[in-house]
């Protein structure tokens, strides 16, 4: 959950984002969802909302850069791709074209866990829009010259968004010293060999694994009566056909017994510092203590590091970090930009002292409430779009294990005291379990700069 610069009450929060004001409204709200799985597996849920006559629909399908393995690194984000590129029913393009003819729009994104498509369209047209959905999930089609055109334009999406640029390249380094055995280390994009190398025989058994209808959780959030989406997933996802039960992640990551460096210089004009912590996962029950602790570290320009590091100190121009809420522990990372011939050794050590003064010391609890204030906001603002209740919704679906639990939220985070975000950072913020990258500019052919 990302912490919003904002410090609202919560009850002006609420209003604010339009929302109801009471606890009993909220369950009411969620009363009127309806979810059901089909006989394949797939699992449908919908959220009638009748404000505006819009539907946004989301399919998240269970797979990630934590699937892969040696050799098939990107393939997750690479299907991204492909599954806008045509089926044995319909063209390349045709789908794209065809919801924009009917209003609509979509996207798609993959992370380590999973790959989320969604579509923003007219309640016109939800029938046309299940059928394209169905479709693409059926009959991909993957035609060897479009793989290769597709191909390329991911190993070019790969030199632009990492190669080129220096705080993704030094993230990838360190997410790859940070993991030696959880697949987590390998980078969602895909390292450039395996790009390059993934064969059709590669393709083909990667969607027959991932793309079938019991790894995947539909959510329909919008102007629509639940009775006839089930009606149309009855009619155009239920005939799919179940498919294997994926091989669960079994590796779990040793024991971090000592702190890993990586140094890095590259041409550029900024150093870069990143400390990166090994985490937990999302179904932890510490999970909202921690998110209250990385909103008083790092949510906006009133918190602790922004404060100290940058306005203070002025050793760096720009901190941010944090953890992502994924089925295995993660890590919670700091990312610091420092000014131009900026001190790296003083920022680290600067950071390690703030971090020590939070373990000696805790939280107050106006930086407590206020991050309740902030978080809330950023809660009650998210459900105030029909976009944002479908993704909330299957964010809970996916990664908390019932959506039901989204319902539970806000006063989960209510319950939260300085006690528990005081454990929470001495059992993750330990100095001899971090990893600690430094990226410093080259001049080319100049050596370093400082």
């Amino acid at each position: 959950m990302k912490p919003l610069r904002l410090l609202l009450p919560l009850l002006a929060a609420m209003a604010t984002a339009g929302q109801p004001a009471g606890a009993a409204d909220f369950a009411a709200a969620g009363a009127a969802i309806q979810s059901r799985t089909l006989g394949n597996g797939m699992q449908i849920i919908v959220w009638p909302d009748r404000n505006i006559p819009s539907v946004t629909l989301y399919n998240w399908v269970r797979v990630g850069s934590r699937n892969e393995g040696t050799g098939t690194s990107g393939l997750a984000h690479f299907f991204e791709h492909m599954m806008f590129n045509g089926t044995s029913k319909r063209g390349r393009g045709e789908f794209d074209a065809l919801m924009q003819a009917s209003g609509g729009s979509n996207n798609a994104s993959t992370s380590q866990d999973v790959t989320i498509y969604t579509d923003w369209f007219p309640a016109s047209a939800l029938e046309m829009v299940f059928d394209l959905e169905s479709d693409r999930l059926a009959n991909l089609a993957l035609v060897p010259e479009v793989v290769e055109s597709e191909r390329g334009v991911v190993y070019s999406e790969r030199r632009l968004r990492v190669e080129d640029s220096n705080p993704a390249f030094l993230d990838e380094q360190v997410g790859a010293t940070a993991f030696l055995a959880h697949p987590y280390r390998i980078p969602t994009i895909g390292w450039p060999s395996d790009i390059q190398s993934w064969t059709l025989q590669d393709l083909q058994s990667f969607f027959r694994t991932w793309y079938v209808p019991n790894n995947c959780t539909v959510v329909i959030v919008g102007d629509v009566q639940p009775a006839a989406v089930f009606a149309l997933a009855e009619k155009y996802f239920a005939p799919l056909p179940r498919g294997p039960e994926a091989a669960p992640v079994r590796t779990r990551e040793p024991e971090q017994l000592g702190e890993r460096r990586v140094m890095v210089r590259r041409p550029g004009q900024n150093p870069l510092l990143q400390v990166a912590y090994p985490a937990i996962s999302a179904v932890d029950p510490r999970a909202p203590a921690l998110n209250l602790l990385q909103t008083v570290l790092l949510g906006g320009d009133s918190s602790r590091l922004h404060r100290s590091l940058v306005e203070q100190q002025e050793l760096a121009i720009g901190i941010g970090g944090g953890w992502s809420e994924g089925f295995d522990p993660s890590v919670f990372s700091f990312h610091a930009t420092l000014p131009a011939g900026g001190d790296t050794t003083a920022l680290e050590k600067a950071l390690a002292d703030e971090l020590q003064k939070v373990l000696t010391d805790g939280v107050s609890e106006p930086e407590l409430q206020r991050a309740k204030n902030q978080i809330a906001a950023s809660f009650w603002r998210g459900l105030a779009t029909i976009d944002g209740k479908a993704h909330m919704l299957g964010e809970y679906a996916v990664f908390h294990g019932d959506y039901r639990k989204l319902f539970d939220a806000p006063a989960a985070y209510e319950r939260v005291t300085r006690e528990q975000v005081l454990a929470v950072a001495r059992e993750i913020f330990q100095p001899m379990r971090r990893t600690t990258g430094v990226l410093l500019p080259q001049r080319a052919g100049r050596g370093t700069a400082r």
